[in-house]
């Protein structure tokens, strides 16, 4: 495949265009994570909580669905004003949201946020490997995990102060001044360095199709399990959807003169394997952001803060793997990166198996940063395996893929995780029921823990119980997640296998 092209740009402007454009990814990254804190202010003042779950799921589902779409974008339109759309409209998103009057309101422009996060985050890896030479990739997309990093430690604390100290509402006011700050940067100093496709047509049939296929996905695996069974008539027919407008996506990809994402790509051994690795890594690592707090507050009886701080293990062993192998990518090979990381990933997941109720919060603390160190290794060795997969020409599809699957493979793991967690939680905990806790628990209260077992984090709730229930509830929230942990073992053994069989690059 052909090699990236190199601009003769100064030093200075090269900084300056990294800088703006991980700026945009910051903002992006962010805005997946201040919420949490702040939603609780956000109830009271709007109301909604039987909905609030969607200003989440609305911002997740649009940026996911947007990726692809933006990096095949890249491919025929100059970069530059693709990039200063999607910043625009998450501006602008941004100010609406701040706003916002009702919790629909907020979840619309919630959604409209998504799309333009979407488009920052499919183009900030196109134009940084469009500035940078190969050998210099990994050093600076290993700034992108930084950011992250950072992104993920901030943004819980920082949507707690603004909404402790200000108001909710500046959560999103303050994206406007850094975002203007990205624009400027992208607007002054952008170059367009690569050769666009000529005579390229957007294929609507496409990307439409492949939107809905995507949607449908994502409904079935967010749905499932803990909120409605999967052999429900909802899921069935969601299932039924997404087959349908799947079999019409391959259909028209196959007719269509220039494909949204081409399917002759998924013959390249690099592009699919690589894609399929970051699936893996990433169904694994955020079924541990979405679980393992569950399992450190309440199996082990921890405060929040400790949460947080043990949670921290993850972001900063991702962001201290990538920083790492940013350095030496190029010396050790990115197959070889790969496979070392898979190991520490698959290593850290089998260690997790051991985790139980006396097991103490620094193990969790340096099992976690194994996990992360693993990701990062992962993650960043196979953006660049999918990256010099294809032609020059391709690089936004390709790069765009790549964050597509880590998004898809991260709702995947959470959505069936969930179910998992919820069938083994519920099982356990009717067993115990029947058995040493026969009568000790109001039928109304059993019924409300069953139907949503997040209602054991409530206070309200947990004062109605007796230390023993107590205990017997935290053995199977405890049961529950450990089932999740066997998940994302079997998980990180397929990222492991998938690297095994990378491509091995050409010295």
């Amino acid at each position: 495949m052909s090699t990236l092209p190199y601009p003769a740009i100064s030093t200075k402007s090269r900084n300056l265009i990294i800088s703006a454009t991980l700026l945009a990814l910051f903002l992006g990254a962010l805005d997946a994570l201040i919420m949490a804190a702040a939603m609780p202010t956000i109830v009271e003042d709007l109301g909604g909580l039987h909905i609030y779950s969607w200003v989440y799921t609305a911002y997740l589902l649009t940026r996911t669905v947007s990726l692809p779409i933006f990096g095949k974008l890249a491919d025929i339109y100059p970069t530059k004003p693709l990039y200063i759309v999607s910043i625009l409209i998450f501006i602008v998103a941004s100010l609406a949201a701040g706003f916002a009057k009702s919790m629909f309101f907020l979840i619309v422009c919630r959604a409209i946020q998504g799309i333009g996060a979407g488009g920052n985050f499919a183009l900030v890896y196109i134009v940084l490997a469009d500035i940078s030479p190969s050998e210099e990739r990994g050093k600076v997309y290993s700034l992108g995990s930084l950011v992250w990093g950072v992104a993920s430690v901030l943004g819980p604390t920082m949507g707690g102060f603004i909404a402790a100290y200000f108001s909710w509402p500046w959560i999103f006011f303050i994206n406007a001044p850094l975002g203007l700050l990205s624009l400027a940067g992208v607007s002054l100093f952008l170059q367009e360095t690569r050769e666009k496709k000529k005579n390229a047509v957007i294929d609507y049939t496409g990307a439409l199709s492949m939107t809905i296929t995507v949607l449908g996905l994502l409904f079935v695996f967010l749905l499932s399990g803990r909120n409605h069974e999967w052999t429900s008539p909802l899921i069935l027919s969601l299932w039924a959807v997404t087959v349908a407008f799947g079999i019409l996506f391959y259909k028209a990809e196959r007719r269509a003169t220039d494909p949204i994402l081409p399917i002759d790509f998924f013959k390249l051994r690099g592009f699919s394997v690589g894609n399929a690795a970051v699936f893996m890594s990433s169904f694994a690592i955020f079924s541990y952001f979405g679980f393992a707090p569950l399992f450190i507050q309440e199996a082990l009886g921890k405060s929040p803060v400790a949460v947080g701080t043990t949670m921290l293990a993850l972001s900063l062993g991702w962001s201290l793997g990538s920083l790492v192998l940013g350095r030496f990518v190029h010396r050790w090979g990115t197959r070889k990166s790969s496979v070392v990381g898979a190991v520490l990933l698959a290593v850290g997941c089998a260690l997790t198996l051991t985790f139980s109720i006396n097991t103490s919060v620094n193990t969790c603390f340096w099992v976690f940063a194994l996990v992360g160190v693993g990701m990062g290794f992962v993650s960043l060795a196979t953006v660049l395996v999918v990256q010099n997969s294809v032609d020059a020409s391709d690089l936004g599809v390709a790069t765009s893929s790549h964050q597509f699957s880590r998004n898809l493979g991260a709702t995947v793991g959470i959505g069936i995780c969930g179910s998992i967690f919820t069938t083994g939680f519920s099982t356990q905990f009717q067993s115990v029921l029947a058995g040493t806790l026969a009568g000790k628990i109001p039928e109304a209260l059993v019924d409300q823990i069953l139907r949503n077992a997040d209602s054991i984090l409530q206070p309200e709730i947990r004062v109605q119980l007796s230390p023993d229930v107590l205990r017997h509830l935290n053995q199977a929230v405890a049961h529950g997640v450990l089932l999740v942990f066997w998940v994302t073992l079997a998980a990180a053994i397929a990222c492991l296998i998938f690297c095994i069989f990378l491509p091995q690059e050409k010295r």
